[in-house]
């Protein structure tokens, strides 16, 4: 028998020979463990915002079309095109968002001219009382 020739002083390996009546069916089977990975989350659609944006706020159509863009990104998703529905659920979220800033911009606005007008119109008051008070 050949003997496989190794560098001198590297230790061999640490084995033991089989049995000389033991054959492989006599060790214990191993077991294969198939592990796939974890299903991707479907893309969100954003359906519920855009329905409260399209509702409550909107702005320049903007709620509507991100409700059209929600309901499309929905339809992809059932359809198992993920690329799609992720794009058409990216578009309506920017949407949403744009509505969203509108409206506080807006309610701002709306606070300020109320406010300022009162202003203006408590001076005013004030103004034409003390006209008609006369000199004292």
């Amino acid at each position: 028998m050949m003997e496989r020739s190794r560098a001198p002083g590297a230790p061999l390996p640490p084995y033991e020979p089989l049995s000389e009546g033991l054959d492989m069916e006599g060790l214990p089977r191993s077991t294969v463990v198939m592990v796939e990975p974890s299903p991707v989350p479907p893309p969100r659609d954003h359906f519920a915002w855009s329905l409260c944006t399209m509702l409550y706020g909107n702005i320049c159509c903007l709620g509507f079309m991100a409700l059209v863009f929600s309901v499309k990104s929905r339809d992809r998703k059932v359809l198992r095109d993920y690329s799609g529905a992720l794009s058409y659920g990216t578009t309506s979220k920017y949407l949403n968002i744009t509505a969203l800033l509108l409206n506080i911009f807006f309610v701002i606005l709306l606070i300020a001219l109320l406010a300022s007008g009162t202003i203006v119109v408590a001076n005013f008051i004030h103004q034409e009382q003390s006209l008609f008070d006369g000199p004292t």
